[in-house]
């Protein structure tokens, strides 16, 4: 397997696009050498541009629930796009995706379609201090919420502990209104609701997939919610991830959330560029034009990517997937855990639904910390067998994998057999040191 072409194209893409990439997970810093230069996809299959085949489990980060291109969705865009590309005015598709993910989600009447998950929590947050007349966000350490400026702090990277920013360019002011909590740690919650009656809201990944997959306690889920409602406190659940990929729906109703304002993203716009945010009528009534919280957004509910989501989660609900989800993530949970076991490498998998995720250490992670106890040295080693064996995976210890409806039994055996021979890598690499 030969990645020349990419290579090629990496050192040309320098000239012109930062860094050779236009999302910095994308340049492989993590796990090192050339990043893939994609050419095409089509089912579980994806195919760079040196025309090496995999099995795609990186799915766009999570959009691609249906696997890449299915002959139902694509026709839908397809008429879409004979009609017009954008119009700046409402279309019918709207009001049609709307209804649809307004009736999968309990806690939702209203809703406001925005271009992407960053857009959607950015929105989510000026709504929540416009709706409760406060100002302090509590965030949890690890999570990632976009990059707006006031989130982008303990973002999965060594800020951790304190709320400074998590980038060059944002101002100490941009994040003085967040706090910072630990996953799965009530407590650390509790303190700070203790300590100022300033707090609008709790944002939180319902499941976490930037710190890796981390499923919340029954008992942290239910403590946040008892104490939030008596403080006067709104949850936003980001569910930009998470959202139509555990259950039609979201994964609050699977562990028993029941958040005010929940942000959605990726699978709604069956791959195309999309987010949305939405709650009960008495807070969205506070969006623009009902209200005075203002928020706009020229391609805001772009007829294209309208068209697409509402015939994904047509053919979603119709397939209902998620059994056959937990199903296949159960078996290679199996393979991960049998495959190091054999090699001698410490595993601990963690998984919700169609997403999973292997961390090389021998703590159970349920939380930030916990998480980065894993050994990103053998997760290198991991990844790029999997690669060099037709496995597609995201170039980070802590991105979760998804699954498609498009993967096959032949697609996992071949999963097995890279993920056994990146387990016999390790233990040739690391374990004989």
């Amino acid at each position: 397997m030969n990645f020349d072409r990419s290579k090629e194209l990496f050192e040309e893409g320098q000239k012109n696009l930062v860094g050779a990439v236009n999302s910095p997970v994308r340049a492989y810093k993590s796990v090192g050498g050339t990043p893939l230069f994609i050419k095409k996809a089509k089912g579980s299959k994806i195919i760079d541009v040196d025309n090496n085949q995999y099995i795609d489990l990186v799915l766009s980060y999570g959009p691609m629930i249906l696997g890449h291109r299915p002959k139902k969705i694509e026709k839908s865009i397809v008429k879409a796009l004979k009609n017009g590309y954008t119009f700046g005015a409402t279309s019918a598709g709207e009001v049609e995706l709307a209804k649809i993910i307004c009736d999968a989600f309990p806690s939702m009447d209203k809703v406001r379609f925005v271009n992407s998950g960053t857009e959607a929590v950015l929105s989510s947050l000026r709504l929540a201090r416009a709706f409760t007349n406060k100002n302090k966000i509590i965030k949890f350490s690890g999570c990632y919420h976009g990059h707006t400026d006031a989130l982008l702090v303990a973002a999965g990277s060594g800020l951790a502990t304190l709320s400074l920013p998590g980038s060059s360019g944002v101002p100490k002011e941009a994040v003085q209104n967040t706090l910072i909590a630990e996953y799965n740690n009530i407590e650390k919650v509790k303190n700070h609701i203790n300590k100022s009656d300033d707090i609008a809201a709790v944002i939180l990944e319902p499941i976490t997939g930037n710190m890796g997959v981390i499923v919340p306690s029954p008992e942290f889920i239910s403590e946040l919610r008892k104490i939030t409602k008596e403080k006067g406190i709104l949850i936003i659940a980001d569910e930009v991830m998470t959202g139509f990929r555990s259950k039609f729906g979201g994964a609050q109703e699977l562990i028993d959330l029941e958040a005010d304002i929940t942000c959605l993203g990726k699978v709604i716009g069956g791959g195309f560029p999309v987010g949305a945010y939405g709650a009960r009528n008495e807070i969205m009534e506070m969006v623009a034009p009902l209200g005075d919280m203002y928020q706009a957004g020229t391609l805001s509910g772009n007829p294209i990517a309208m068209a697409s989501g509402i015939a994904t989660l047509k053919e979603l609900k119709k397939q209902n997937p998620f059994d056959t989800f937990n199903k296949v993530a159960e078996k290679i949970e199996t393979i991960l855990k049998e495959a190091a076991k054999v090699n001698n490498v410490a595993l601990q998998v963690n998984r919700f639904g169609s997403m999973i995720n292997p961390f090389f250490t021998k703590n159970v992670v349920v939380d930030f910390k916990t998480a980065q106890t894993s050994d990103t040295e053998k997760f290198k080693t991991f990844f790029w067998s999997m690669v060099r064996n037709g496995v597609f995976l995201p170039p980070s210890q802590f991105e979760a994998w998804f699954l498609s409806t498009a993967l096959s039994n032949k697609d996992l055996k071949i999963i097995e057999k890279a993920i056994y021979a990146a387990m016999q890598a390790i233990d040739q690499h690391h374990n004989s040191k």
